[in-house]
Formats: structure tokens, C-alpha cells, sequence
């Protein structure tokens, strides 16, 4: 056999050398490790009330306040709501499919979703539904964790029933409150019978009215005309103090609670403050939260 040229297996050993430090290093050190990063999501039906927003930014800050440097993003249920504010406040609302896509595409791994709903009714229950199907994706986000609504546990319902009450401005004797609900044919409507009662322990004069469930606006009217009641506040039972409020409960349509208060003989004074500007309430948020971010692993 012929013997190479040392020359020519200089060039050889060489052109070795360069392949294999040009080579990725993959039977070395094997695939790269994604790093976990965790991100809070926060999940409401939205308004196009300008002033309503002020309750969802208290929302914002002490959701802030209660996690400390971890990434906190906002998502709204409504595609109506979504479209309105981006022609009237030409502000551009993410979906909670679009906003759990960017964190996707933004590497994070684990997030936990928080619901700003007041019961978990068919928003709630399209939401979960949306969080499941990122969960676990190839190179998306590995785990979802939903946080419940305003209203959960029996436990939920008697503290809201007290922080609603305790918020109230202050009443004169033989004085009512009704809040108002939005109501659903879900059968989730049943948590707002269920805060009548709690209310009623607490409060005889406190009662409870939907726009669309039950307990109704005339089974309110009913009770209070039944008890001699002349004057009652009227109160969103409502993340946010937006078109309902302003329009079904105080507005002067011959349908809103107030005009057919005023018809029954009682005089109504509105207190136009979503159930996200109380800082009792904002608490059951953040708690509900805090369980949901703390099964992350």
C-alpha cells in the first residue's frame, strides 16, 4: 500500500477537525432544557364604559401587589365588547384564545388563569374549555391552571354576602338594597337564590334582582312592597359598573329597575360601582388566584 504524502495527511486531519467542531453538539449534550416561566392571566367578560374601567384597574393593581414580578396579562370574553372598544377607544382588546397564543409564542410554560366572572356559568365554562386546549401543546405551554369565579364555595357566598353589605353607603331605617344581577338559564344560576339567602341571614332588607335569571326584578318588587319598603339603593351585583347598570338598572327606560321601582311606589337611589371597586371583593379574587398560581409546577 502506497503511503500518503504527509502533506496530504495534514490536510486530512484538518478538514476532520473542521467538520466536527462545525458540528452541532447534540450527542454531547443532548436537546437544550426550556426554562419554566410562569405568567398570570386575568379573564373578563370587558365593557365599553369608559369609567367602568376603574374597576378593572384596582383588579390590575392588586393583583400586581399580590404577585410580585411574575407576568400578568389581560384577556376579555366579549368579541362584541372587544370590537366596540377598538372602534370607540381604538384600544385593541385580546381574546383568551389570542392572549394565551402570545403567551405561548412568548416561551412561557406554566400560566395560570384567572376568571373575573361572578358565577361559573357559560363564560366561565368556555373559558376552561379554552385554557384546556393550550395545556400541554408541543412546545407551548405545559400547564393551566384556572382560578374560579367571584362566587365558588358555599364559603365564597357567605363572604361576599358580608363584604356587599359592608360596602353599602350608609341606610336610613326601613331602607333596602337591591343588587343586581345579570343572570343566566345555566344552572349556575342557582348561586344567586343561594346569596339571597346569605343576604337575608345578615339582612332582611337586603335582596337580590336579575336581568336575566331568577330570582326577577317583580319578585324583588313583590318582597318589598310586601315589607312597606319606600326607598332602596340600587347596587350592580357586577364585576364592572358598565352598560347594565347604567341602562337596565338606573337607567330611564320604562323596563329598568328604577323606573319600575318608581312605578311600584319605591324610590331608588343608584350606587353606580362595579363589585371590582371593592376591596373586600377585589381580596376573594386575589385568594382565588393564589390557589390557581400555586398549583403551577
Amino acid at each position: 500500500m502506497k503511503k500518503l504524502h504527509p502533506s496530504l495527511w495534514r490536510v486530512l486531519v484538518l478538514g476532520f477537525l473542521a467538520l466536527v467542531l462545525s458540528s452541532p453538539p447534540v450527542l454531547a449534550h443532548g436537546p437544550a432544557v426550556k426554562q419554566d416561566k410562569k405568567a398570570l392571566l386575568l379573564v373578563a367578560f370587558g365593557t365599553s364604559v369608559p369609567k367602568a374601567w376603574a374597576a378593572f384597574d384596582a383588579l390590575d393593581r392588586d393583583m400586581r401587589k399580590a404577585f410580585p414580578g411574575v407576568e400578568i396579562r389581560w384577556a376579555y370574553t366579549s368579541k362584541i365588547i372587544r370590537e366596540k372598544v377598538a372602534k370607540e377607544q381604538k384600544k385593541t382588546l385580546d381574546s383568551p384564545m389570542m392572549a394565551l397564543a402570545k403567551l405561548a409564542d412568548d416561551g412561557f410554560t406554566q400560566v395560570a388563569v384567572q376568571s373575573l366572572q361572578t358565577i361559573p356559568g357559560e363564560e366561565y365554562e368556555g373559558l376552561v374549555k379554552t385554557a384546556q386546549a393550550f395545556a400541554g401543546l408541543p412546545k407551548g405551554i405545559r400547564q393551566v391552571e384556572m382560578g374560579a369565579p367571584l362566587l365558588y364555595s358555599t364559603e365564597d357566598v357567605e363572604k361576599v354576602a358580608q363584604a356587599l353589605l359592608e360596602s353599602l353607603p350608609k341606610r336610613k331605617a326601613g331602607e333596602a338594597v337591591v343588587f343586581m344581577g345579570h343572570g343566566t338559564k345555566h344552572p349556575a344560576n342557582i348561586y344567586y337564590p343561594g346569596m339571597q339567602y346569605a343576604l337575608w341571614e345578615k339582612d332582611p332588607l337586603a335582596f337580590v334582582a336579575t336581568v336575566e335569571g331568577w330570582p326577577t326584578l317583580d319578585d324583588a318588587v313583590k318582597a318589598l312592597s310586601a315589607k312597606g319598603v319606600k326607598k332602596a339603593l340600587l347596587v350592580p351585583f357586577m364585576a364592572v359598573a358598565g352598560d347594565h347598570a347604567h341602562n337596565d338598572m338606573a337607567g330611564k327606560e320604562d323596563d329598568s329597575f328604577a323606573s319600575v321601582m318608581k312605578k311600584a311606589g319605591i324610590a331608588t337611589e343608584p350606587v353606580l360601582r362595579g363589585t371590582g371597586e371593592v376591596e373586600a371583593l377585589r381580596a376573594l379574587w386575589v385568594a382565588h388566584a393564589k390557589v390557581a398560581f400555586g398549583h403551577l409546577k
